[in-house]
């Protein structure tokens, strides 16, 4: 029997200390498995060692394990060696290019959602996917395991409608302004939203500035029939779960494989009882979809993957070669996406993407062709989207009464300017979404930029191009020395080069 000790570190996983003679004993090495059973329940955790932290006898339960595990500190349990999880196996199968069965996959997620895989194994799983890839058949396998191992929503009505992107380009806060949209025309649009994995800030990000996101299956559905959508944390909730747990090991490698990306999106969207999805897929230099190309193939993939599981997809193919409106980071984006919802003036880009997107979902219930991004517009500009938004707001807990003029991003910012006159002439995406989360973007709420010049755009010597806010002094420091190295924004003048003649005369191609 050993005696239960709590360590205040969350390490994301089911993790356990044991001395290090306690182990010797018991012939268990660092990251082996073993099971705890107590009267209540029992967990099986990866084992760290350590010659001071405890004494023989007692084993040191991490934050997670210790919550779950659900005993009292100086509590007595059974601790018993376990073997590694065979879903390993199957990892290491991905890693040489096999294919994966159904159960094979199954059982991979069924793992990660016990959390009997250590970081460093759903690591491997996440860069095997990366780098092998799965055909469709395995994307529908890992779908369906992962609705299969968590809860799901059944709405009363017949026609269940979302939107999802599956992002790449900074600023995109389109879905704030979709959302209450849609609702407000009397479809029901539960969205399930994601945080940020490789961009400057997810949609739960943004929202979670404004209000509550995290929800129960049960409470998401009342809140959605009453009030007509939502926009909630998908982790926060027991539908799909795998997808929240492996986007936590995404997160630091900057990575989001493309079979991985089809099957989080389905399986929480499926899960979440819809059945008329949109999808927005950004295409440009420096996203995560480069070419045309690619943006075609992941439509195709997910229009056939819906077939599968009776839903309707459209994809939205949309231009992604710089971010959309000027704010970048999740209250800077909250701002600007209000401003959009208040009528006032806001940049194009932003009102057109999501009257656009808006219009689809319209078209998708019994609007005629041609007829949604009108009435999109018009819900828009009469403010009954702002209403509906409000009323969501207040729906998850938070104040209906914010407005873009009192929110209060980074209160320590660096204004960059111009070194020349010019044009802009490209912003390279991934650039402001390295400046952004180097001031805390994010996690840091009022972290992230307002660009104030883009592509085509003349600009004077010395005139402002973007601001970086921040809420840590350091962090902007961080921020600033980033992007004087890279220089987000290329500007150019309209000569690009002078050739001399000979004579010393300029030559001129006409």
């Amino acid at each position: 029997m050993f005696t239960i000790k709590r360590i205040d570190v969350d390490a994301g996983e089911y993790t356990v200390i044991l001395n290090s003679a306690d182990a010797y004993e018991m012939g268990i090495r660092s990251l082996d498995r073993v099971k705890i059973s107590s009267k209540k329940r029992s967990i099986t955790a990866i084992v760290e060692i350590s010659e001071t932290m405890l004494s023989s006898g007692e084993i040191g339960l991490l934050t997670r394990a210790f919550s779950d595990l659900k005993e009292d500190i100086d509590s007595e349990v059974d601790v018993t060696s376990t073997p590694r999880p065979t879903s390993i196996e199957y990892i290491k199968k991905k890693m040489n290019g096999e294919e994966l069965s159904f159960n094979e996959i199954l059982r991979i997620i069924k793992d990660i959602v016990n959390k009997n895989l250590s970081n460093i194994e759903l690591a491997a799983y996440i860069s095997a996917v990366y780098t092998r890839g799965m055909n469709l058949r395995e994307t529908k396998d890992l779908t369906m395991a992962m609705i299969e191992t968590g809860d799901t929503i059944d709405f009363n009505k017949e026609e269940v409608y979302d939107f999802h992107s599956i992002g790449g380009v900074p600023g995109n806060k389109v879905t704030l302004l979709i959302v209450p949209i849609v609702a407000a025309a009397g479809y029901l649009i539960p969205k399930t939203s994601s945080r940020a994995i490789s961009s400057a800030c997810g949609t739960a990000d943004i929202f979670e500035v404004l209000t509550n996101i995290s929800f129960s299956a049960e409470e998401i559905e009342h809140i959605a029939e009453r009030v007509g959508g939502t926009i909630v944390w998908g982790g926060g909730v027991n539908i799909a779960p795998a997808d929240d747990l492996i986007i936590h090991v995404e997160y630091p490698l900057a990575i989001d494989p493309y079979s991985q990306v089809i099957a989080s999106v389905m399986a929480k969207k499926k899960a979440a009882g819809v059945n008329r999805l949109v999808l927005d897929i950004p295409v440009g230099p420096n996203t995560k979809v480069a070419t045309f190309e690619l943006a075609k193939r992941y439509s195709r993939d997910f229009i056939a993957i819906g077939d599968e599981l009776d839903m309707r997809v459209q994809c939205a193919i949309t231009y992604g070669g710089q971010p959309v409106g000027r704010a970048v980071g999740p209250l800077l984006e909250a701002r600007e996406a209000l401003a959009a919802l208040e009528n006032k003036k806001v940049p194009n880009s932003l009102f057109e993407k999501s009257l656009s997107i808006a219009g689809m979902i319209l078209e998708m219930g019994p609007m005629p062709a041609g007829t949604g991004r009108p009435r999109a517009k018009d819900i828009l500009c009469s403010g009954k989207a702002l209403k509906k938004m409000k009323e969501m707001i207040e729906a998850q807990g938070g104040n209906p009464d914010v407005t873009s003029e009192s929110i209060e991003v980074g209160k320590y910012t660096h204004e960059t300017l111009s070194d020349r006159v010019g044009y802009v002439d490209s912003i390279n995406n991934k650039t402001i979404v390295k400046i952004a989360r180097a001031a805390g973007a994010p996690k840091g709420k009022g972290a992230g930029i307002m660009i104030y010049k883009k592509r085509g755009m003349k600009v004077d010597k010395d005139e402002p191009i973007y601001t970086i806010y921040s809420d840590s002094k350091a962090k902007l420091d961080q921020a600033v020395k980033l992007g004087n190295k890279l220089r987000p924004i290329a500007i150019e003048g309209m000569v690009l080069e002078t050739i001399k003649g000979s004579n010393g005369m300029d030559v001129y191609d006409e």
